[in-house]
């Protein structure tokens, strides 16, 4: 796949998780449905502080997201290429789907949360590098700490002047998305994950059509084994 569509599938991604990570902050008051750094803290603060009654949420959070990880990780692997970002994606949607059923079936917080936290995991299996920069993912630490050395190495002349400029649109994709992921669940609460499920489903289906054009169609095997 092309440059192009990997750079504005990233971006397009990290929206996304910026989208779910804030409407999964509002709706569980105060965690995280992919930033699992957030998590880890607030799992050790409880720990250390002996509120184990406030322990079982972000263990949980963190517990669903490393599934999320070997199962979509699992899928890149195993799904031949070109097939396997799209199959990511097309795992991903139906993951929020899911979580939108269970969150409208039962008033558990715990199980929406956790099938949103397994699709965000798996998510950063489909893009992991774009020529340079992080996209696609569902952190941006290391994305803003980037942008700042690549800053730095602008002002110093010891770098390219605009180098820094695909790392700030991916922290910058990360804080629009959780703006319209909050302003989204006021209105539309749980109702709000139809857009994310939308959008990964319609990427599913692009990766689909750009994977079938990029086969030999003078090839004879099939791609899958």
């Amino acid at each position: 796949m092309s440059r192009a569509w990997q750079l504005g599938a990233g971006l397009v991604l990290t929206a996304l998780a910026g989208y779910v990570d804030a409407l999964g902050f509002v709706r569980l008051g105060g965690l995280y449905t992919s930033f699992m750094s957030g998590n880890t803290t607030q799992l050790s603060v409880s720990l250390g502080h002996g509120a184990f009654d406030h322990t079982l949420m972000p263990a949980v959070l963190l517990t669903a997201f490393l599934i999320g990880a070997v199962l979509g990780s699992g899928l890149s692997i195993l799904v031949p290429s070109p097939w396997a970002t799209p199959a990511v994606l097309a795992y991903e949607a139906l993951l929020i789907l899911g979580a939108l059923a269970l969150g409208l079936a039962t008033p558990e917080l715990g199980l929406a949360s956790f099938a949103m936290a397994v699709a965000m995991g798996a998510q950063n299996a489909v893009l992991a590098q774009v020529k340079g920069f992080r996209a696609g993912t569902t952190f941006v630490t290391g994305a803003l700490f980037s942008l700042g050395q690549k800053i730095a190495q602008a002002l110093t002349r010891t770098g390219p002047p605009l180098g820094w400029v695909g790392d700030g649109a991916v922290w910058g994709a990360l804080l629009l998305g959780a703006l319209a992921g909050a302003v989204a669940y006021a209105h539309l609460e749980l109702y709000a994950l139809v857009l994310p499920a939308a959008v990964a489903g319609f990427l599913a289906v692009i990766a689909a059509i750009l994977a079938a054009r990029s086969i030999d169609p003078a090839s004879s095997k099939s791609p899958f084994p």
